[in-house]
């Protein structure tokens, strides 16, 4: 199923969510999902990394947890940084400690999609959000990518005159 969504909503959401329980959050500075928390933590989101292959160790000063229910706190967001068919189970376990956690929203990142992960949670009236990075939302939507150097004159693939 294709989804669309309003930029109005997406701002709605990312304007008020404060903390976002990533799962599939890597170590490796290489990978998406550490830029991308590394982003959000930037712009005043804390981020808590959920992986179970490092449990208990840190990236970019929180510590890892194996799962949501290992958080302490509450946290408003899920982001899924998973396959599309893990997307089902860890929706599964967002919606059922949705109330004692706090979770509102379930965001599936660029590529992840499972419709019924996604009618699930709209059922235990949870906000989704497939296909889309949080990172890249808030950038666009905050008129930020001038920042990363397109339509600034700063990056160019001309020859520098000499």
């Amino acid at each position: 199923m294709s989804e669309t969504y309003t930029n109005a909503n997406m701002l709605r959401i990312l304007r008020s969510v404060k903390t976002i329980a990533m799962v599939g959050a890597s170590a490796k500075w290489q990978r998406p999902s550490y830029f991308a928390m590394k982003y959000l933590q930037a712009k005043g989101y804390r981020v808590i990394p959920v992986n179970p292959g490092v449990a208990g160790q840190e990236i970019l000063g929180e510590t890892v947890y194996g799962s949501l229910a290992d958080v302490p706190g509450p946290f408003e967001m899920v982001d899924i940084f998973r396959n599309s068919e893990a997307a089902l189970g860890i929706t599964q376990d967002a919606v059922a400690m949705a109330e004692e956690k706090g979770i509102r929203v379930v965001w599936m990142q660029l590529g992840v999609v499972n419709d019924e992960a996604a009618a699930l949670a709209r059922e235990a009236g949870l906000e989704v959000v497939m296909d889309r990075c949080p990172k890249i939302e808030f950038g666009r939507l905050n008129a930020e990518l001038s920042w990363g150097g397109f339509d600034s004159g700063v990056i160019t693939a001309r020859r520098r005159r000499v």
